[in-house]
């Protein structure tokens, strides 16, 4: 399942809005984007990545915990670290990602996935 769907997926799950969908919503760029509908200077969505550059690491590691946890990596012992998730936001994720996993293997070759961020659709 594509990183960015599963960005998608767990944010929507546990509220996040300022993670990396919420950043790219408030006009963030990252490398390799390419934008569809030519819009603001590049320079003005890195400012906005700037400003909430933190908000977004941390999105990025609750999200790569509860990609973890539902691959059923270790989340606990050496080299691990302090658990960033607790039972309940995996109970609410694993889901979910179970549900877009299922969608995204559906997807025919050639095919397309359009996902809504902030729903389960």
């Amino acid at each position: 399942m594509p990183h960015d769907l599963v960005h998608a997926v767990v944010e929507t799950a546990l509220g996040i809005e300022d993670g990396f969908w919420g950043a790219t919503a408030r006009g963030a760029t990252f490398e390799g984007f390419e934008l569809v509908v030519p819009g603001r200077h590049r320079r003005s969505g890195m400012k906005v990545l700037r400003r909430g550059g933190d908000a977004v690491l941390a999105a990025e590691l609750r999200v790569n915990w509860a990609y973890r946890a539902w691959r059923g990596l270790p989340v606990e012992g050496r080299g691990v670290g302090p658990a960033l998730l607790d039972a309940e936001a995996l109970a609410r994720t694993g889901p979910r990602l179970d549900a877009a996993a299922a969608r995204w293997a559906a997807v025919p070759e050639g095919g397309e996935l359009l996902w809504r961020w902030g729903s389960d659709r």
